[in-house]
């Protein structure tokens, strides 16, 4: 039987009530129960107790280091135990030591909360980089003659608020960048409606306008299937990003290219060396992604169907990594 990293008692307990989930595998989370932890040279191999995001990125990088942990037991791990959290909930999770495992961790997005875990939970590595975010509009809204005509930057959108419905639309009330919108809309002075209710009611929103041809604007980041499904158009921003703009700061700047890394316990680096060396050189592109989402939410692909097929297509590359 796979084995979980060893766990203090009260542990999976504490998490349970924090986050009103019942992690996989919490009853082998005790410390007397007799679990130990597997060698990555033999062994049963590790159950790695991982959060998993949202977005559909992150099942896919869970699928893709389930699958090469599945091919490859000599890395020391037998599966990885998902359960869905928002960042938030996430990163507690890993500082109390129930979460061994984060990956699509957005950076700068989530570095407060990286920081406050880091006695436990080291980022191991950068999967991709230079991922664009931040506010949207459809691109037939701002063509010559649109509803939006004239619009470009995000200091215009008062002036268009009866287009858009006195609205502004946004993803989940967990995600960070749902608290920096919030900054931002005020810094910016703009009195649009911040409409939170969780992505997929936004990405409904964005159906619903864009087959009637109504204008909207709403958060959106990539990679992400929407921009293989709708031709949308980023509003362009006055100031750029600066350390500190906000969360210190008044907000009005722009949002940050950020990063999806992987954050992972010293524990399991050290009780499964090979896994988390894979995990530091693991490395997925932007475009790589996007493709694999578009299989996912738009062409209805399985997402381990679509994990494997990218595992199978870069065996090389996992050869040189795992080597």
């Amino acid at each position: 039987m796979p084995r979980t990293l060893p766990r203090p008692r009260a542990s999976a307990v504490a998490l349970t009530a924090l986050l009103s989930l019942t992690l996989a595998g919490c009853a082998s989370e005790k410390s007397d129960s007799g679990a130990g932890s597997a060698t990555a040279a033999g062994g049963e191999g590790l159950t790695v107790q991982t959060a998993q995001f949202s977005w559909t990125a992150a099942g896919l990088t869970n699928g893709i280091l389930s699958e090469i942990a599945a091919d490859h037991p000599d890395l020391g791990v037998a599966s990885l135990a998902t359960t869905q959290l928002d960042p938030a909930a996430a990163w507690a999770g890993a500082q109390r030591g129930d979460i061994d495992l984060l990956t699509e961790v957005a950076l700068p997005n989530q570095q407060e909360l990286a920081d406050g875990a880091a006695d436990r939970v080291d980022v191991v590595s950068e999967t991709y980089g230079g991922a664009a975010q931040g506010w949207f509009v459809p691109a037939y809204a701002v063509a010559p003659g649109g509803p939006l005509a004239g619009l470009t930057s995000v200091t215009q959108l008062d002036d268009y608020a009866e287009q858009l419905g006195g609205k502004f639309y946004d993803a989940d009330p967990g995600y960070i960048t749902t608290e920096q919108n919030t900054k931002r809309l005020s810094g910016y002075g703009i009195g649009l409606e911040h409409v939170v209710a969780s992505e997929a009611a936004e990405l409904a929103q964005l159906k619903n306008s864009y087959t009637a041809q109504e204008p909207i604007v709403l958060y959106l980041y990539h990679p992400h299937a929407v921009f293989a499904q709708y031709d949308m158009v980023q509003l362009e921003e006055p100031t750029p990003y600066t350390d500190g703009c906000l969360t210190t700061g008044d907000g009005a700047c722009a949002m940050p290219s950020y990063s999806a890394n992987i954050a992972a316990s010293k524990e399991l680096q050290e009780q499964a060396p090979g896994f988390a060396g894979l995990l530091t050189d693991l490395r997925i592109s932007v475009e790589e992604m996007e493709a694999m989402q578009k299989q996912v939410d738009v062409d209805g692909e399985d997402v381990a169907t679509v994990a494997r097929q990218w595992v199978d297509g870069h065996a090389d590359q996992i050869d040189q990594w795992i080597a």
